[in-house]
């Protein structure tokens, strides 16, 4: 199963550069739970923004760039690269796209499932956004409201969708 996981904006805004909007440590916990054990799929200067592998995950990272690597990462030249690779190898029941948006965009044919944090703010200073969710495409299977506290400046809520 490949599913994407991405917090957003109500207006989809998803970052300004290359960095998150929001400092959201819920989000972060639900992020973690959801994909460890499993293969998370990034672009490159998604894996550069969070600046490490992310621990107990196989890490893939997509770029155009030939000769580009880090330590505790695969390196993969496209999407489709990156996915053959999990389907061949079979390890793993459930793949995570985790950005960024162009990854999103060149995923949502391929996906099953969308774990999606709607933070409950607009953010107009964004310039990179999440593609809209289509209604005719995807149902929503699962909503969890959370208001803010502490820690978490905004109210937020964790939404699943999966592929009509």
């Amino acid at each position: 199963m490949i599913s994407i996981i991405v917090a957003a904006a109500k207006n989809n805004a998803i970052g300004k550069n290359n960095q998150l909007l929001w400092h959201m440590p819920a989000d972060l916990k639900f992020f973690r739970k959801t994909t460890s054990g499993h293969t998370i799929i990034m672009g490159r200067k998604t894996f550069e923004s969070v600046g490490q592998p992310l621990p107990k995950r196989r890490n893939i990272v997509i770029t155009h760039q030939k000769d580009y690597q880090a330590e505790g990462i695969e390196v993969a030249s496209s999407l489709e690269e990156a996915l053959e690779r999990c389907e061949k190898e079979r390890e793993d029941d459930e793949v995570f796209i985790v950005g960024g948006a162009q990854i999103y965009e060149e995923a949502m044919p391929f996906t099953d499932k969308i774990y999606l944090t709607v933070i409950q703010q607009v953010f107009e200073d964004a310039d990179t956004f999440f593609p809209p969710i289509s209604d005719e495409k995807w149902q929503l299977e699962q909503v969890e409201h959370h208001e803010s506290d502490e820690k978490n400046p905004y109210d937020y809520s964790f939404l699943v969708y999966t592929k009509v």
